[in-house]
Order: C-alpha cells, then sequence, then structure tokens
C-alpha cells in the first residue's frame, strides 16, 4: 500500500474539520477528523514523515480515502 505523508493527513483533517466544525460544549472533532487525529499525532511523536496506508485503522483509512476522493474524484 502507498505511504501517506504527514502533509497528506494533516490536510485531511483540515477538510473534514472544515467540512464539520467542531462543536459542543466540549468542541469535540468529528468522527473523521478524530480518527486521523490519532495517526498524525503518533507520527509527531515518532518523528515520521509517512506511515504505510495499510498501517491505519479501518476509520482512518475510511476517512483518508473519503478525503481523497472528494479531493481528487
Amino acid at each position: 500500500m502507498p505511504e501517506i505523508t504527514i502533509n497528506e493527513l494533516e490536510a485531511a483533517i483540515n477538510f473534514w474539520r472544515a467540512r464539520s466544525p467542531s462543536s459542543g460544549d466540549e468542541l469535540s472533532l468529528c468522527k473523521e477528523a478524530s480518527a486521523l487525529s490519532k495517526p498524525y499525532a503518533l507520527m509527531i511523536v515518532q518523528r515520521r514523515t509517512s506511515v504505510p496506508s495499510d498501517g491505519l485503522d479501518p476509520g482512518a483509512l475510511d476517512a483518508f480515502e473519503a478525503y481523497r476522493r472528494a479531493m481528487h474524484g
């Protein structure tokens, strides 16, 4: 499976945040942005610049693929 860069993950998170802004008193992220934020945070902590797409959990992979389809058709 192809690698997903940290920049791509950040763009996907921003896409979902713009599409479905944080809500509620606690300002929770939408489920897609939340799913993507976990591997994004791990990449930062581990100082990684990319992650294999098959390394994402199903929720994060679904959110990323939906973002990619929305951006690239």
